[in-house]
């Protein structure tokens, strides 16, 4: 059983989910993370699901490129191994107005800390610019890392926040 990450990205239109969860489900793939948006009308996903080989993927996703107008990949990656913690769970968010260098400045901050961007989003709403990212920071680090994010912030002319992120309830 191999395990793939699959991208799928075009121009969107109703459907491209359906498509192809319906294609994997029917290789007998299980989808087991993915993340799907919908970027300035373009639909981007990104997911990984165990099942079918690589070639097998390939040659049942190849007619939703027929057009064109959707490009797709498909590469096996490795399985998780055991996980040890990965440090705290932390959600950074910035608003503010648009401005060259926030996601860079941010995630540089975080970086050097040492800090793991786990998932992140940018949304640009007429002049206002909101970042929203999840990150596991090192044990102790918080205070040190949220006073370098409003260095940051101050410089960028932007609103930042670090608070602790809430676990996932199922």
């Amino acid at each position: 059983m191999s395990e793939l990450a699959i991208t799928v990205i075009g121009p969107d239109r109703p459907g491209i989910v359906a498509d192809v969860a319906e294609l994997l489900a029917g290789l007998g793939a299980n989808l087991t993370d993915s993340t799907m948006t919908r970027l300035r009308g373009h639909f981007a996903m990104t997911l990984v699901c165990s099942g079918p080989g690589v070639a097998e993927v390939e040659t049942a996703l190849a007619p939703l490129s027929a057009d064109g107008q959707l490009v797709s990949t498909v590469r096996e990656v490795r399985p998780d191994g055991p996980q040890t913690p990965a440090g705290e769970p932390y959600v950074v968010s910035v608003h503010g107005a648009d401005r060259l260098g926030i996601v860079a400045a941010v995630t540089r901050v975080l970086a050097e800390a040492g800090g793991n961007v786990t998932d992140l989003t940018t949304r640009l709403a007429g002049p206002l610019y909101v970042l929203v990212a999840e990150v596991d920071l090192p044990a102790g680090s918080a205070a040190e890392v949220s006073a370098r994010l409003t260095e940051v912030a101050t410089a960028l002319e932007v609103g930042v926040t670090l608070r602790p992120a809430g676990s996932d309830l199922l």
